[in-house]
């Protein structure tokens, strides 16, 4: 018989390996992301890959219940983790069993888990919960929009908390399965492809996939009686768009705007290279807001968008959010240019394509229009503050920025760095800071003093936006901006203001895209 002789030092490795890690080595996973202008938005300790969403909804009493299965990575030794969600919960289970859980704040979901959970392990959470979403006041707002035949989810920063349970912050995104069941007649509208649809005993049940990372802001969910138009794309892409039946006077300009999906999404392929997604589309529900929001692959339209009649600008404007926004994520709000400048610019750069005003004029007229004691050149779109996330000058002065680069680098190296920013962070997330450094990389050109002067100065630049001499791509019709150089110091006033660009009145209309009288102020 042979004994095993086991030398001390290989005992105290067995030993180690035997013994588990103390209770002291878990600790709660953080309330909050760690986002500059919202502490409590999101949760730390894991990561997010899919949300998997079983609802039910009952238009007549807003009631909404839902069983969440959520596929999850710890990041650290959890002893409990939060969710964020304002329904009532009624049961939770990690890895299948029974889990404590408790509220505090106004949607803090504190969960702790029947055992402690291990760094780098694959997790699953199922969320048990119901409520009226239409009740639900977080920060004294909501992001649920009761219809006078149902219920939709959409706004920005937040609006998962009013439906399903999630670590509701950009940065951790992951892809969607919405399963929703409501009454006959009633449509569910969500993200990305309708798998499947069936009928039972009063009941349908609509069955939708977003295949790509997610933000949870741009997870949606209408519920309404809608008529629904479908088509593809040249390349098979499906296009589905919806209209609520009671648009009234404003059902033709809604569908005049939006069945144009399909085109400018084409269009916005050559500026900024291949769409990102599984599906195009977008939807106008009865809703009393004015604001439209970029729900990924099918972006959320107020009518009040469509009370002067058609607005394709708007179209433009979400779409192009599928790859400034969607795609590529703010870091943090504070990054909420990356985002807004350019969804602006795509408008400009449409205006230019249908002959209605080049970038450089719409540029000269902002920069002319707004003088210097304007409250509006106070605003630093690189970093405007929680309060003027949605400013004007985040998305004109942030427009700005962009023509002011595009003529100091020329258009050839301009237009590789508008398209090829969204394939190098695809499906992340990014700062202003990233795209400074990747504009400097493409153009070999030291550019921070530019973007410093453009984002983050609080006063008129002293310069316009582009130099007096026609740049390169820049047709100079106008006088504004090149008067206000050469005044030297004098007034602005002194100048003579720029004809307005044929496109302005139309590209203005949607200067309330994003003004969410919700919760203006937040």
């Amino acid at each position: 018989m042979h004994r095993r002789i086991i030398v001390p030092s290989a005992l105290a490795a067995s030993l180690l390996l035997a013994i588990p890690a103390s209770a002291a080595d878990y600790v709660p996973g953080a309330p909050g992301i760690g986002d500059s202008y919202y502490p409590a938005s999101g949760n730390g300790g894991y990561d997010v890959s899919h949300y998997d969403l079983r609802l039910t909804y009952q238009p007549a009493t807003d009631v909404l219940e839902g069983t969440a299965t959520i596929l999850a990575t710890t990041r650290q030794n959890l002893s409990r983790f939060n969710l964020d969600l304002g329904l009532k919960v009624s049961e939770v289970r990690v890895n299948g069993k029974k889990a404590a859980f408790t509220t505090s704040g106004e949607q803090e979901l504190e969960i702790t888990p029947a055992a402690p959970l291990e760094k780098n392990r694959t997790i699953s959470v199922v969320v048990r919960y119901a409520g009226k979403p239409s009740e639900v006041k977080i920060g004294g707002w909501t992001a649920w929009h009761r219809t006078p035949d149902g219920g939709v989810a959409a706004q920005e920063p937040d609006s998962a908390a009013w439906w399903f349970p999630s670590n509701d912050h950009p940065l951790d995104k992951a892809t969607f399965d919405v399963s929703v069941a409501v009454p006959d007649g009633t449509q569910a509208i969500s993200n990305g492809v309708l798998q499947s649809q069936s009928s039972k005993l009063g009941w349908t049940r609509y069955n939708w996939r977003s295949n790509k990372p997610q933000a949870t802001y741009l997870a949606t969910l209408a519920v309404g009686k809608f008529d629904i138009t479908t088509d593809k794309t040249a390349g098979g892409l499906p296009v589905l768009n919806a209209y609520s039946r009671d648009l009234g006077d404003n059902a033709g300009a809604a569908r005049a705007s939006v069945e144009r999906t399909a085109e400018v999404a084409e269009w916005l392929e050559g500026v900024f290279g291949p769409y990102p997604f599984n599906a195009l589309g977008g939807y106008v529900p009865n809703v009393t807001s004015g604001y439209a929001l970029e729900t990924q692959t099918r972006p959320f339209y107020s009518p009040r968008q469509f009370a002067n009649g058609s607005n394709v600008s708007v179209v433009v404007h979400e779409l192009a959010h599928q790859w400034y926004g969607d795609s590529v994520s703010v870091d943090n709000w504070k990054d909420i240019w990356v985002n807004e400048g350019f969804a602006r610019y795509s408008q400009w750069l449409w205006s230019e394509k249908e002959g209605e005003g080049t970038a450089q004029e719409l540029a000269d007229y902002v920069y002319a229009t707004r003088s210097a004691e304007d409250p509006f050149w106070t605003v630093k779109p690189g970093d405007p503050g929680p309060d003027n996330q949605f400013h004007i000058a985040v998305y004109d002065r942030g427009a700005l920025a962009l023509q002011a680069l595009r003529n100091e680098i020329g258009d050839e190296d301009f237009f590789a760095v508008l398209k090829g920013w969204p394939t190098e962070f695809a499906y992340g997330n990014a700062e202003v800071a990233d795209f400074v450094a990747y504009a400097e990389r493409i153009s070999g050109k030291p550019l921070a003093a530019l973007f410093d002067t453009w984002l983050y100065q609080p006063v008129k630049p002293t310069a316009p936006a582009a130099p007096a001499a026609t740049g390169a791509g820049a047709t100079r019709q106008t006088a504004g901006a090149d008067a206000d150089a050469r005044t030297n110091g004098r007034s602005a006033a002194a100048a003579p203001k720029p004809v307005q660009p044929r496109s302005w009145k139309k590209i203005a209309e949607t200067n309330t895209i994003h003004a969410h009288e919700e919760h203006a102020g937040r």
